[in-house]
């Protein structure tokens, strides 16, 4: 076990002393490291009066839902995966900027009921101090409904909370920021299925190469704009894996298919919207 800085200790333990004083709660579950750690230092805090809620969705990367559940028995935590159901949700697949908003608004709503009728009070989010820095219109929805984020709270930022999962030794401490499916597709454009599944099958098989970490497949109608991390663009260009990816992704419906050269961006189709302040 790693030691930790005095003033991360000094966050930790100021955490720790605002969970304990919940007496009960439920963290919002993705198996990623930000809600891993809050998970493990629940735990420590509450004892058995916490319980990890995911939220199964078509927009959700199957290997995120694996890798929950599996955090979960790893971690002893009661473990509760609920449908969501934003598929059925208008406003939500006409995908304009305030598309996070609805997705979280609806589904933490109903998270919340199921809470109430189980006798949990309190419903906990992994969000870091880091996430003010991207367009994030979900987080209104967090702060309107009253959930907590504890982490953001004492001012934990992504690169700390990835030395506390160190610390606490979990396997996720590492592992690359994810988001939702609906992430990939240009707002504006219209969310399907058919989409959701042409990205995520698209994203699996470039990373079975097992040539970059950080994999975004954007969808751009016919065609597909992958950002990987910077390191990896050499080496998704040499031959045996440009031409192994082409055929594949050609192969899920995409008529072109391009590398950007900018590499991947946190919230890259946010840029059309970055400067405007009504949004969220």
């Amino acid at each position: 076990m790693n030691s930790l800085p005095l003033s991360l200790t000094s966050k930790l333990n100021l955490l720790k002393g605002k969970l304990a004083e919940l007496g009960s709660a439920a963290v919002a579950f993705s198996g990623g490291v930000d809600s891993s750690v809050l998970l493990v230092i629940a735990k420590e805090s509450l004892g058995d009066g916490v319980v990890a809620v995911t939220a199964r969705s078509e927009v959700l990367p199957q290997r995120d839902l694996k890798d929950a559940v599996r955090m979960a028995e790893q971690l002893s935590v009661p473990h509760w995966i609920l449908e969501s159901e934003e598929m059925a949700l208008a406003n939500f697949l006409i995908n304009g900027p305030d598309r996070c908003y609805i997705c979280k608004r609806a589904r933490y709503s109903a998270i919340l009921e199921v809470l109430k009728a189980r006798g949990v009070p309190v419903l906990l989010d992994g969000s870091n101090a880091d996430d003010a820095k991207d367009y994030r219109p979900g987080n209104r929805a967090v702060r309107e409904l009253g959930i907590r984020s504890p982490l953001q709270e004492v001012g934990l930022s992504k690169a700390e909370i990835r030395l506390l999962a160190e610390h606490f030794g979990l396997d996720c401490w590492d592992k690359p920021a994810s988001a939702c499916l609906a992430s990939r597709i240009p707002y504006g454009i219209e969310i399907t299925r058919d989409k959701l599944a042409q990205v995520e099958r698209a994203e699996e098989f470039i990373r079975g190469l097992q040539v970059a970490r950080q994999i975004r497949v954007r969808h751009h109608g016919d065609v597909a704009r992958i950002e990987v991390e910077d390191s990896a663009l050499t080496r998704l260009m040499e031959e045996q894996f440009r031409e192994r990816i082409v055929e594949h992704l050609a192969g899920l419906g995409f008529r072109y298919i391009t590398l950007d050269l900018g590499g991947y961006r946190m919230g890259s189709l946010n840029r059309a919207i970055e400067e405007r302040s009504d949004l969220g």
